[in-house]
């Protein structure tokens, strides 16, 4: 599920607490990687959780409707799809979530309850909502339900990404990619699937924590010899007033360059100018790019560097 994207991310963050902070060791870094990493997977799975909260709100807000002292038809036989939504209750019963929520419970506490209670309103007064009670009851409706939720409701919500970075500093600007991956999970589910269907797990393969380690290691390691190749093609600029973080991109930038040989150059320039717009200055995606191509020319001069 932690692809690239978010471990370049991940990476880049655990770097700048490392030269931020006084006696911090190499291994002690690459366990805070670690830690970072397990964070964001965390989040994937907390958002998934929120089926559960929501429904089991609205299935309160059901049983509520039995009590009212002055009811309306539609009260006395409210429609029941979405507090009996099957997908909901396989995520409900799914075992790897089961397993997550018993060792470490909800983020979803009183706090949040003014926030909860405006998504289930606003998913109740949504037209996807309506259409849903029209259309003829299935799994796949059930699921779509769902699917629109995560898209149009939640991803929408701009109170979302404060909430969450009240609880992990850096989950407000992971959320948007983690729901689109919450989004593909929902897809993955089938009718006829048990209790243990297929949470997306937190690496798709080894080489992706081996390549998170590596990002973070070689740039630690090799940190000397970057800041002077950087420094000799940074004339008229004291490296002492470049941004911090516009320096830590860069070193990153020329280890995945040099070391992950399967990742063309284009590419690794593409993702860290855009992680340049997300965490540095307005100026320094248009900086970054202007030094990397300056310095990746002269390598491919020198021969020093071959893939495309």
């Amino acid at each position: 599920m932690i692809n690239r994207d978010l471990i370049r991310s991940k990476v880049l963050q655990t770097l700048y607490a490392f030269f931020q902070t006084q006696n911090t060791s190499l291994p002690n870094a690459e366990k805070e990687l670690m830690r970072n990493l397990e964070k964001t997977y965390d989040l994937y799975l907390h958002l998934l959780l929120l089926v559960g909260v929501l429904t089991d709100m609205e299935q309160k807000r059901v049983e509520s409707l039995k009590y009212k002292f002055l009811f309306t038809e539609e009260d006395r036989n409210p429609n029941l799809r979405f507090a009996h939504n099957r997908l909901a209750e396989q995520l409900f019963a799914n075992e790897t979530l089961c397993r997550f929520a018993e060792k470490n419970g909800s983020i979803w506490d009183d706090t949040d309850r003014m926030f909860l209670k405006k998504l289930r309103s606003d998913i109740i007064d949504s037209d996807f909502h309506q259409e849903y009670l029209r259309t003829p009851d299935t799994y796949e409706a059930d699921r779509d339900f769902w699917r629109k939720i995560y898209k149009w409701i939640i991803a929408e919500n701009e109170q979302l990404p404060e909430i969450l970075e009240d609880k992990q500093i850096f989950w407000s600007s992971d959320v948007e990619i983690i729901l689109s991956f919450v989004q593909k999970t929902i897809n993955r589910f089938e009718e006829t699937g048990d209790n243990n269907q297929a949470i997306l797990p937190m690496f798709d393969n080894e080489a992706d924590r081996e390549y998170a380690l590596l990002l973070l290691r070689k740039t630690i390691l090799e940190y000397d010899a970057h800041l002077e190749l950087i420094n000799r093609y940074i004339a008229n600029w004291d490296i002492e007033r470049i941004a911090a973080m516009d320096l830590y991109v860069m070193q990153l930038a020329l280890t995945e360059i040099k070391h992950c040989q399967s990742i063309p150059i284009s590419v690794s320039l593409n993702e860290y100018i855009e992680l340049a717009k997300l965490y540095s200055t307005p100026q320094s995606s248009g900086f970054i790019n202007g030094i990397l191509d300056r310095i990746i020319a002269d390598l491919r001069a020198e021969g020093k560097l071959f893939k495309g």
